[in-house]
């Protein structure tokens, strides 16, 4: 079985956005269908992408990024959550590992309790799961009791009232006690959330779905989520069957891949297997490549 990412480590990789760092925590791996994952494309064009197994999937990671600001702990995306939140059925078909973000963290010595905020660009269980965990008594609860989580206001709507194609994604175990915690920042629109960190809509793969923007005095990234999961999805029109708006997605992914050109955005892709820091070089008008872009690791 091919290895994705490093899994509970002392040694992180991280990734310098001008003197902001963010540490890339584990938060697990799961395997989805090629074909949903590229919708329109065939799969003679996407496998000379990325290779998928005897079951026709492909390997995703879900990275979770970690950095401090303005006195404050923050982490952005969450993972699926223990594996004991799902059932032999989903853990054969999604090839779950058996670590989540707890363990990634423990591993590097940072308690879930100091965590201030916790971003989640959408709702659906492989970003959102690591959000909560159970308490031992039948319950969940929220995995990181201190913290505030930020979502969009409509994505949080659209979760809560299965507003999707796919409403399974949206898990209750992975809301309702977030709600019945208080935890929940709902935001509308443009947010900054600690200095240098801030959320803007990127909808397409969900209605409300958020960017995370990175800015230091010299140096910008952006997380684009599901707009663009991995590097095999630099085309245009390589976008995902999940996608609640596709062409909405096609649009806002094109806009982002030339800002990122003219702006010199690093884009960090939170999916990829096999990298997360990337650089948008232009090809032509509305074509675009990817450079892999310097990722640091602890000695």
């Amino acid at each position: 079985m091919t290895q994705i990412g490093l899994g509970p480590t002392k040694k992180p990789r991280r990734v310098s956005v001008g003197d902001m760092r963010i540490t890339l925590l584990d938060g697990g791996e799961l395997w989805l269908d090629g074909g949903a994952m590229f919708g329109i494309i065939p799969k003679p064009l996407w496998s000379k992408k990325v290779e998928a197994d005897d079951a026709n999937r492909i390997p995703l990671s879900m990275t979770c990024f970690l950095l401090e600001s303005g006195g404050k702990r923050v982490l952005v995306e969450t993972g699926s959550g223990t594996i004991g939140k799902y059932d032999e059925k989903e853990r054969d078909i999604f090839r779950f590992a058996d670590y989540w973000i707890e363990d990634s963290l423990h591993a590097v010595g940072v308690e879930p309790a100091s965590i201030d905020f916790v971003i989640l660009t959408h709702l659906h269980f492989d970003h959102a799961g690591g959000g909560t965990k159970p308490d031992g008594k039948g319950n969940y609860v929220p995995t990181f009791p201190n913290a505030r989580y930020v979502v969009q206001r409509g994505e949080w709507e659209d979760a809560v009232s299965g507003h999707a194609v796919m409403t399974g994604t949206y898990r209750e175990e992975n809301l309702a006690p977030l709600e019945r915690a208080g935890v929940l920042s709902l935001v509308s629109g443009d947010a900054e959330i600690v200095p240098g960190v801030s959320v803007t809509p990127l909808p397409g793969h969900t209605r409300w779905q958020q960017g995370v923007k990175f800015e230091s005095a010299d140096r910008r990234a952006i997380l684009p989520a599901d707009l663009m999961p991995t590097s095999a999805h630099v085309g245009l029109r390589y976008n995902m069957a999940y996608d609640l708006l596709p062409h909405e997605n096609m649009t806002n992914k094109g806009r982002l891949l030339q800002e990122s050109v003219e702006k010199e955005v690093t884009l960090l892709l939170g999916q990829d297997p096999f990298n997360t820091s990337w650089n948008v070089r232009r090809r032509d008008r509305d074509r675009f490549t990817l450079e892999s872009a310097p990722v640091e690791r602890d000695h």
